[in-house]
């Protein structure tokens, strides 16, 4: 699918609100449809996941109660059940340089957290159940 850039936004979510709940909140406030984003900043405490692809389902495989910075955070905003889903990794480094990564799951709390938002134009994406992986992945053209 080609796409063309729209709308872009940037700024910073709210001082101890959970990272994945602010990213989501914007992306239905604005009514972003389909787009891409990075965050960097900091984390009071995260929790990140694991898509355990024999068991078919994502489990959590890291829960941080610690100061954390983001050393990268990318994903996807597109449509699951029609209805905007935001869809992020997660790399978070400690203050001895240790990273951790996986998937962004709800009550990573924020410290401070700046975005970065594209909004895409020209079609609109929507995720359905992949039997093969048990995901919920793009459709094919």
């Amino acid at each position: 699918m080609q796409v063309n850039e729209a709308r872009i936004f940037v700024g910073r979510f709210k001082l101890r609100s959970g990272l994945l709940m602010s990213l989501t909140e914007f992306c239905k406030q604005k009514n972003i449809r389909l787009g891409v984003f990075s965050v960097i900043g900091a984390l009071t405490s995260a929790k990140l996941g694991y898509y355990g692809q024999d068991a078919k389902k994502y489990i959590e495989c890291v829960s941080l109660d610690k100061k954390l910075e983001i050393a990268s955070c990318v994903g996807n905003i597109s449509l699951k059940d029609a209805e905007i889903f935001v869809h992020a990794h997660i790399t978070l480094a400690d203050h001895k340089g240790r990273c951790y990564g996986g998937h962004l799951m709800p009550d990573s709390i924020i410290f401070a957290a700046e975005y970065y938002i594209k909004e895409l134009a020209g079609g609109e994406l929507e995720r359905r159940y992949d039997p093969e992986t048990g995901l919920s992945l793009w459709l094919e053209d």
